[in-house]
């Protein structure tokens, strides 16, 4: 027979307007006044003295306070207890007194004292998620909580309010559980979660007064997300890109989004390649704009993982003419851009007080696009460039640059594989660019940071290997030539 003690029961309590009880006025006590404050608990804080943050409550009104040392009447018309001090004796005496008049009390990291555990919590709006781990593994608790926070979209706190005030309304129309429960299933996946997840409140009471109506729903339509998979670093990926890999039906991805970032998604999605790379297109763009409407009118949720973020040099805006064209309903998730990301991990501030007071992205890949750009503005000095390019056209680029005015001496920093594992980090004059980077066989993708800030990536750099600076022996010569 085992001797782990029985599960506890799990259960929420409506506090509101009844008084729990606080023994202590320290750092601990305070964290545990804000949860009771928020659920509208009349609470007394019973401690000699209190803590700046605790006394600020008092002086506003927020809480009651009795001075001194504990005495057992202090519970008298309390409905909880929390013991918060750190004196064992107070605290016993704290759950002894509670336990004679049948009063719930948390012993704050004691549960042999404790006759209830305070739960880690998820909110959203009324709707909460209680873990316990019977008071024996509090961290293993908190682990999942963080893991469910990043998992639970914000918007469920709208639905679940919208939910709440129309339980009598949802009763009378489905009065019986079975129809009711069909309705909900329809609900929950349906348009009125679409739409507060999109941020439109209007659109989803429409879709769900339509809903409760009965109304026949459209053929089913899937919607497309356009989401900035980072440059590389799955730490990068934002909250919302990871819920929408989550949810995914189809991702289609561009040849930059390495595979521990594919690694996070849905394991049951269609995965498909659709990257591009100088002179080899594996699916065009029109392609792309086929694949994104085909599986989105056949009721998928598509997302469209790019490399960096969406809008900047990702044809962000492109696929979106196309989607709105074609009535499909979108949705756009930015991502930490490579010139951020890279400037970064280099140890590389793109503006600085004393060297830069402006930052340009620019994208250079090819003769046609040097032939479109402002060389004047861009050989100015006290600015930096992040130049998206491919490393075959940097001799054409530094030539433009120095014929108009820009200096030999300037600095630069070439950042290759940012934040991966492999990044590396060449650093040079402008003069010496093209040189520098055959000489150490940079393949893309790469970054270009040109201008002051750049010198700094030699003595501010944190990740991965230091710069490989002028001075640095090239390595053997590669098996291939360098990628454009």
């Amino acid at each position: 027979m085992s001797d782990a003690p029985p599960p506890l029961f799990p259960l929420f309590a409506d506090l509101r307007g009844r008084r729990v009880l606080v023994v202590g006025g320290g750092a601990v006590a305070r964290r545990k006044l804000e949860p009771l404050l928020a659920a509208g608990a009349r609470v007394l804080v019973g401690a000699m003295r209190l803590e700046a943050e605790v006394a600020a409550l008092w002086a506003a009104g927020r809480i009651d306070h009795v001075a001194g040392a504990f005495t057992p009447d202090w519970l008298e018309g309390a409905w909880l207890v929390v013991a918060a001090t750190d004196d064992e004796g107070v605290n016993r005496a704290v759950a002894a007194a509670a336990e004679a008049r049948r009063i719930w009390a948390n012993v704050v990291d004691d549960l042999a004292l404790s006759s209830y555990q305070s739960p880690a919590r998820i909110e959203r709006g009324p709707l909460q998620i209680a873990i316990s781990s019977g008071g024996g593994a509090p961290m293993l608790a908190r682990h999942l909580r963080e893991k469910l926070e990043t998992e639970l979209d914000e918007s469920l706190g709208a639905l679940a309010a919208l939910l709440l005030r129309e339980r009598h309304r949802i009763r009378q129309r489905h009065p019986r559980l079975p129809g009711r429960r069909r309705f909900f299933d329809t609900l929950l996946a349906g348009p009125v979660a679409e739409r507060f997840r999109a941020g439109d409140a209007d659109g989803a009471r429409a879709a769900f007064e339509a809903a409760l109506a009965g109304a026949p729903r459209s053929r089913d339509v899937g919607s497309v997300a356009l989401v900035g998979a980072g440059p590389g670093d799955p730490g990068l990926l934002t909250l919302r890109a990871l819920r929408l890999l989550n949810q995914a039906d189809v991702i289609l991805h561009d040849r930059l989004v390495g595979p521990g970032v594919l690694a996070l998604a849905r394991r049951d999605a269609d995965f498909i390649e659709v990257g591009k790379q100088a002179a080899n297109h594996l699916v065009s763009q029109d392609g792309i704009h086929a694949l994104m409407l085909e599986h989105a009118r056949a009721g998928r949720r598509v997302v469209r993982l790019k490399g960096g973020d969406p809008f900047v040099f990702g044809r962000g805006g492109e696929e979106l003419e196309f989607l709105h064209a074609h009535g499909i309903g979108f949705e756009v998730v930015p991502g930490v851009t490579a010139a951020l990301a890279c400037a970064a991990y280099a140890g590389v501030p793109l503006t600085h007080r004393d060297h830069a007071q402006s930052v340009r992205f620019v994208t250079a890949h090819c003769k046609a696009s040097l032939d479109t750009l402002d060389w004047r503005a861009l050989a100015q000095e006290k600015q930096t460039l992040a130049v998206y390019m491919g490393v075959a056209g940097l001799e054409a680029f530094r030539d433009r640059l120095l014929s108009h005015g820009r200096a030999a001496t300037t600095p630069f920093a070439l950042v290759e594989n940012g934040s991966r594992p492999e990044q590396r980090v060449v650093t040079g004059t402008l003069r010496d660019l093209p040189a520098l980077a055959a000489r150490h066989a940079v393949q893309s993708p790469a970054l270009l940071i040109l201008g002051e800030v750049a010198a700094l990536a030699d003595t501010l750099h944190w990740f991965g290997p230091a710069p490989l600076a002028a001075a640095t022996p090239a390595p053997a010569p590669p098996d291939t030539a360098i990628a454009a």
